[in-house]
């Protein structure tokens, strides 16, 4: 049988209505699995239940897949949206207070422009070096996207009084 025969035959055998069933099914098989996981590490994660609790509630997600979804997903879904809400806001506090951290220690090579120097600062009547290299630090963070501009506004202000 040549190939084109062979392709001929394979396109009568499955049509354009089975290819998009079969899409389907492999995408609800994806998110059932998709479901599954995200269960599983919102049972582990909870804190309102105790350990016989997740037991039982791992065996009904496990064993009877299908119920086990949508009864936990029932019973329990509002407050794994929570559990979600609370778990990124604790990751964006975090990550904003390590990027604090990380701008009010001071750098090994500070750059040298012309406000920062010595006489430029004593000339100006300014606070001196340490507020020039502030601002041109607090400058660069906003650019990287690393502090709103609403942050970087205050942080000036606190700088300049």
């Amino acid at each position: 049988m040549d190939t084109y025969a062979l392709a001929t035959s394979l396109a009568v055998d499955y049509p354009v209505l089975n290819i998009f069933w079969t899409m389907l099914e492999l995408f609800l098989w994806i998110l059932w699995f998709f479901l599954l996981f995200k269960i599983i590490t919102d049972i582990f994660r909870s804190h309102d239940i105790g350990g016989w609790g997740k037991a039982g509630w791992l065996v009904l997600v496990i064993f009877l897949p299908l119920i086990g979804i949508l009864v936990y997903l029932i019973a329990r879904g509002q407050g794994m949206g929570k559990r979600d809400l609370e778990q990124a806001q604790q990751a964006d506090a975090a990550l904003r207070a390590y990027i604090r951290e990380a701008a009010a220690t001071p750098t090994a090579t500070p750059a040298r422009t012309p406000a920062a120097t010595p006489a430029a600062g004593a000339a100006g009547g300014g606070g001196g070096r340490g507020h020039v290299e502030d601002l041109a630090r607090l400058a660069d963070l906003r650019d990287r996207g690393a502090i709103s501009d609403e942050e970087y506004q205050r942080a000036k202000e606190k700088l300049l009084m």
